[in-house]
């Protein structure tokens, strides 16, 4: 995509965009954030990039799932700023919130941009309290949680733990993690947040870990549940149907990703296993679309020398059917891209930002929907 087209894509239906402020129903107003000029930038210097032929060589689009309805893709508005590694998103009341990540040169940012669909443009919120990367978010009751992270480049992982009240659009301190990690899968059930998988110290490891801790809102505390089989971060985790789904990841590092797919049973406090992910990834975005769990992007790659080799950087949109615990792939992303924002919202599936090389070197404002209508 050259950057006449980003920019064209990202304001051809916008409306309303010249307002200062936006308001929504069950929302407060927040300040226009206009959408990026450029649609990457480099984490070294903060600088706008070009994709070169090779950068884009590493992008993968083709699926062994069998094909399903292939379903559309479409250009909305661009972040207001290239960023990736938010970990990943989350929505309420028809907003799309991305918290924390890297972006301008950092890997420690308290962004907090919120994506209203009905006019098609972000909005600045109240940034987090201590900016980081591969912060677990999930929004429940009115509240989006932002739990742990990193404070280094994909290491140096914390305990800190916040609830952003929407109405009011501020962060309160919770009970902050029972162990510090980063790039765990957070999801909302039945009134309690969950936080699965993720990575922990020694920074210089960053080891994956299988912990699973609940957090309740109402006692401000957190529990112990049985832990993941297979301890692994960067997976895609959503709640449907009553149970939790654990999909893909990796263990350590993107060289080792898996398709593994484990199901939480919160009746009987324990994990199952499921048909596997088609595409073998990690950093990619998973949501609940029309009864299905919709599975995009991620990456994989190979460390030699210290120099990244063999870069992946996935484009297959592969659904999965609890009900025939079977999978099935859709059109491709337009751009693929790894540690993307993705949730949501009436028919569309919002994809937002991310990497779009192998590891955090460049990131993304790109943002794109999908429908199968």
């Amino acid at each position: 995509m050259d950057r006449r087209s980003f920019v064209l894509g990202s304001v051809a239906v916008v409306a309303g965009g010249a307002s200062a402020r936006a308001q929504h129903a069950g929302h407060p107003a927040l300040p226009a954030a206009p959408s990026s000029k450029e649609p990457y930038a480099k984490l070294q210097g903060g600088v706008p990039h070009h994709m070169t032929p090779e950068q884009e060589a590493q992008r993968v689009t083709e699926s062994p799932a069998p094909k399903g309805p292939q379903g559309k893709w479409i250009s909305c508005a661009a972040l207001p700023l290239p960023r990736s590694e938010m970990a990943w998103a989350t929505s309420w009341a028809d907003r799309m919130h991305i918290v924390g990540g890297y972006g301008e040169g950092r890997v420690d940012r308290p962004y907090h941009h919120v994506y209203d669909p009905a006019s098609d443009q972000w909005l600045d919120a109240a940034p987090l309290p201590r900016g980081a990367n591969h912060v677990s978010v999930a929004a429940d009751a009115g509240r989006v949680y932002a739990l742990g992270g990193f404070m280094q480049q994909n290491r140096g992982s914390d305990q800190n733990a916040y609830a952003y009240d929407v109405a009011a659009n501020r962060w309160d301190t919770i009970a902050p993690l029972p162990r510090p990690r980063g790039a765990g899968a957070a999801v909302a059930l039945n009134g309690k947040i969950h936080l699965i998988g993720g990575a922990s110290e020694p920074a210089a490891e960053r080891a994956s870990v299988s912990w699973h801790e609940v957090y309740d809102p109402k006692t401000d505390k957190w529990e112990t549940r049985k832990a993941l089989p297979g301890a692994r971060d960067h997976v895609g985790c959503v709640a449907a149907r009553g149970v939790i789904h654990v999909i893909g990841g990796r263990f350590n590092t993107f060289e080792y990703n898996t398709d593994l797919h484990h199901v939480y049973l919160p009746e009987r406090d324990t994990w199952e296993l499921r048909a596997a992910l088609p595409t073998t990834r990690s950093g990619h975005g998973l949501v609940v679309y029309r009864d299905r769990l919709f599975a995009m992007g991620g990456e994989s790659g190979v460390v030699q020398n210290g120099q990244l080799t063999q870069g992946k950087v996935f484009g297959q949109m592969e659904s999965y059917d609890p009900a025939s615990d079977t999978w099935q792939s859709h059109a491709p992303m337009l751009t693929p891209r790894h540690a993307v924002g993705a949730t949501v919202i009436g028919d569309w599936i919002y994809v937002a930002g991310g990497g779009a090389v192998l590891g955090g070197a460049v990131q993304s404002a790109i943002h794109e929907a999908f429908t199968l209508a």
